[in-house]
């Protein structure tokens, strides 16, 4: 069963990947922050696959739980940087 963890594990590092490309080369700013954001969630998945294949899920949710909320933050502090630059 770790090998399927594993396997999903990295197929989301490959779909981190093509977001990054948006991010890199997006049409907008709006854009770009909304692929930052969709970095974020994959990456709290990843770290949620990783807790479960290293058998510590107590662990890695705590640090998921924390790196969401600097996603929401950090999401949340662009849009309004952005909508005082308009």
């Amino acid at each position: 069963m770790n090998e399927f963890f594993v396997a999903v594990g990295l197929g989301l590092c490959i779909l981190v990947f093509l977001v990054l490309y948006r991010v890199i080369f997006g049409p907008g700013v709006f854009n770009r922050i909304a692929a930052i954001s969709a970095i974020g969630t994959k990456t709290l998945i990843i770290l949620l696959v990783l807790g479960y294949v290293y058998n510590r899920v107590d662990m890695f949710i705590d640090i998921s739980m924390v790196y969401a909320l600097l996603n929401f933050i950090g999401c949340i502090a662009a849009a309004k940087y952005l909508e005082m630059e308009r």
